[in-house]
C-alpha cells in the first residue's frame, strides 16, 4: 500500500484554533501548536479522553517527563506553550525515536495493532464493529443509517480514531478467537470486560487551549515515572519481570497497569485493520477485533474518574471503586461528586478525581489562579445485555469555579451544592404535586420507572441558568458575600419561575373532579386528596426550599402594602 497512514505528519486530527478556523493536523503539529488550538474537533463526545490518553498525554509525558513539583507544573502552565527545547524533544521522540511506531498500515508494527492478526476461522468483519453507532453483530442501534450488510469505508484518520476508541470503550461481547492466542476456545474468547474507560465515569478537566488542557490532565509525580513504565508503542522496552504480554502479538494476560503510561495506553483488545485502495486513497473496510489485556483492578492512580469510597468494603474489595455517570442527568446535577474534595468523614460517599483534587491543591498553593476559567467534560457509555451492546452515550461539559475545588475552604462549594440541592428538591416537590393531583382525580401516581415526569422538564429548563451561574461564580472572591448572596437569590428566583410554569400546566390539566377529590383508606388511616390541598402543600414546601426567594416576595408585599 502506497500510504502507511503516518499519524505523526499526515493531517488527520481535526483542530479548531483560537480564531475559530478548523484544520486537519498530524500528531506532531497538534502537540507543538497546542497553544494555538482551542479544541479538538472529534466525532463523538467519548473521543476526547481517548485521544488524550492513548496519544497526546503519553507522548508528551514520555518525551518531556512528568512535572515533579507544583512549581515545575506552574512554570510549564504559565509559559502557555512548549519551549523550543521541548518542541525539539517532541520532534525527536516522534521522529528518530518512535516515529515508525505511529504508522497505521506499517507491515511490521502497525500502530495499536497486531501485524498479520488472523481469526481462527479465517474470517474478517466489516469496519462497522469499530463504530458503536453503526449496526454490527448484536449491537443494533435504533437509528443506524447502515445495516451490517452495508460496507463502511473509513479514512485512515477516522479508522485511527475508532481504533483507539475500541481500545478504551469496547463492549464486553464475545471476541474473535485469534491464531496464536492460547486462551481462545472454539474459535472465540468469552468473559471479556468492557474497555477500561467503559468501567469509569470519565471526567476531563479542560482549559482555554489544548496546551492548557494537556497540563491540566498531567498528574504531578514527585518520584517520576515508575521503573519500566512504557507506553504501548514502546512495549519492547518493558522489563521481562513485569510479566506484560506484547501488545504486538495475539496472546494477552490479565494484569495490573505497570505505571501511568501503561495505564493511559492500555491495550484492551488485539486488533488488525484491513484496508483497500479506492479512488480517494486507502480506506479501512474490514477489521479483526480479538481479546486483549484485562486490567486486573482500576488503580487509585487513575486520573480521569471520581470514586465511591466505602469505609468497610467486603472482603477482597477495595475501599474505592470508580463512580459511573448516571444516564439522563446533566453534569451539574453531579456536582456533589465533582466537588467532593475530601474523603467522607464517616461511612460511604463520593470522592472526586485525582486531577480535580490536584487543581484545587494548585489553586490553594497559589500556582493556579482562583479565577481561571476551568471547564470539565464528562463522558461515559451505558451498556446493556451483559455489557455486550451500547445502549446510550453520556457526554456533557460545564464551567467549574476553581475556588470550589479548594479542600480547606468550602464557602463557595457549599453555595454551589445548595443550589444543586434546591433544584433537586424543587423537582421532587413538582413530582409530588403531580402525583397528588393524579390521586385527587381518581388515578394513581406515576410508577418510578415509567412515564414522562415534570421534574425532567424542570431540570432541563434550568440547565442554561445553572451554567451561567457556574460561569459567573468563577470570579467571585471570599469577601464578596453580597455578590454571592445576590447570585443565590437570582438562582432561587429562576427556579421559582421555572417551577411555577410547570406547576401551572399540571394544575390546568387537572380535571374538575380533582377539586372535590377523594378519600383513600390505607389500613386504619384515611388520606384525603384534593387539588386545593395538594397545591397548598406544594407551595409551602417550595417556600421552605427557596427561602431567599420567599423572603424577597414577603418583603416586596409588605413594602407594597405600606405604600
Amino acid at each position: 500500500m502506497a500510504s502507511e497512514g503516518d499519524l505523526v505528519r499526515d493531517g488527520w486530527l481535526g483542530a479548531v484554533d483560537c480564531d475559530g478556523v478548523q484544520q486537519s493536523v498530524g500528531l506532531l503539529d497538534a502537540l507543538c501548536d497546542a497553544h494555538i488550538v482551542r479544541r479538538l474537533e472529534l466525532p463523538v463526545h467519548t473521543m476526547l479522553p481517548v485521544v488524550l490518553r492513548q496519544l497526546l498525554l503519553p507522548v508528551m509525558i514520555d518525551a518531556l517527563g512528568p512535572p515533579r513539583t507544583r512549581q515545575e507544573w506552574g512554570e510549564r502552565f504559565h509559559r502557555g506553550h512548549f519551549s523550543q527545547d521541548e518542541r525539539e524533544r517532541l520532534a525527536h521522540y516522534l521522529g528518530p525515536s518512535y516515529g515508525d511506531r505511529f504508522r497505521l498500515f506499517d507491515a511490521e508494527y502497525p500502530f495499536a495493532q497486531v501485524a498479520g492478526l488472523e481469526a481462527l476461522n479465517g474470517e474478517t468483519k466489516t469496519a462497522a464493529q469499530l463504530v458503536p453507532s453503526v449496526a454490527s453483530g448484536n449491537n443494533v442501534p435504533l437509528f443506524s443509517a447502515l445495516s451490517e450488510a452495508d460496507e463502511l469505508l473509513l479514512t485512515p484518520g477516522d479508522a485511527a480514531l475508532w481504533l483507539l476508541h475500541v481500545q478504551c470503550w469496547d463492549t464486553a461481547s464475545i471476541k474473535t478467537g485469534a491464531v496464536g492466542d492460547p486462551q481462545a476456545k472454539n474459535g472465540k474468547t468469552t468473559g471479556n470486560p468492557t474497555g477500561p474507560l467503559g468501567q469509569l465515569g470519565v471526567v476531563v478537566p479542560t482549559g482555554q487551549t489544548l496546551y492548557e488542557t494537556l497540563l491540566l490532565n498531567t498528574p504531578i509525580l514527585p518520584d517520576g515515572l515508575e521503573p519500566g513504565d512504557r507506553p504501548q508503542w514502546a512495549w519492547n522496552e518493558r522489563p521481562a519481570g513485569l510479566g506484560c504480554k506484547s501488545p504486538a502479538a495475539a496472546a494477552w494476560s490479565e494484569r495490573p497497569a505497570s505505571g501511568l503510561l501503561d495505564l493511559l495506553t492500555f491495550q484492551a483488545r488485539r486488533i488488525r485493520l484491513i484496508a483497500c485502495e479506492t479512488k480517494q486513497g486507502p480506506r479501512v473496510h474490514r477489521a479483526i477485533v480479538s481479546a486483549g489485556d484485562r486490567l486486573a483492578l482500576t488503580p487509585e492512580a487513575e486520573p480521569h474518574t471520581a470514586w465511591h469510597h466505602t469505609a468497610k468494603p467486603k472482603k477482597g474489595q477495595p475501599h474505592r471503586r470508580p463512580r459511573r455517570h448516571t444516564s439522563g442527568r446533566a453534569a451539574w446535577q453531579g456536582l456533589g461528586t465533582l466537588l467532593a474534595m475530601t474523603l467522607p468523614l464517616e461511612g460511604d460517599g463520593p470522592y472526586t478525581s485525582l486531577l480535580l483534587r490536584q487543581i484545587g491543591d494548585l489553586q490553594g498553593s497559589g500556582v493556579l489562579s482562583g479565577r481561571y476559567p476551568l471547564g470539565a467534560e464528562t463522558s461515559g457509555l451505558e451498556y446493556g445485555t451483559q455489557s455486550a451492546v451500547v445502549e446510550n452515550a453520556i457526554g456533557d461539559d460545564l464551567p467549574l469555579p476553581v475556588k470550589a475545588l479548594l479542600a480547606q475552604d468550602d464557602w463557595l462549594r457549599k453555595a454551589l451544592l445548595e443550589c444543586v440541592a434546591q433544584a433537586d428538591q424543587a423537582a421532587r416537590a413538582l413530582d409530588g404535586l403531580n402525583n397528588d393531583l393524579r390521586r385527587a382525580a381518581g388515578g394513581d401516581p406515576l410508577p418510578r420507572d415509567k412515564g414522562s415526569r415534570p421534574s425532567a422538564r424542570l431540570l432541563h429548563s434550568l440547565d442554561a441558568t445553572m451554567r451561567r451561574l457556574l460561569a459567573g461564580l468563577r470570579t467571585v472572591d471570599e469577601d464578596d458575600e453580597e455578590l454571592l448572596e445576590r447570585a443565590q437569590l437570582a438562582w432561587e428566583q429562576s427556579v421559582q419561575s421555572a417551577v411555577d410554569r410547570e406547576a401551572d400546566l399540571l394544575i390546568a390539566a387537572a380535571p374538575p373532579r380533582a377539586v372535590v377529590g377523594r378519600t383513600v383508606k390505607n389500613g386504619d388511616k384515611e388520606f384525603v386528596y384534593r387539588s386545593g390541598k395538594a397545591i397548598g402543600a406544594f407551595r409551602a414546601r417550595l417556600a421552605d426550599i427557596l427561602k431567599r426567594a420567599a423572603e424577597e416576595r414577603r418583603v416586596n408585599r409588605e413594602e407594597a402594602a405600606a405604600a
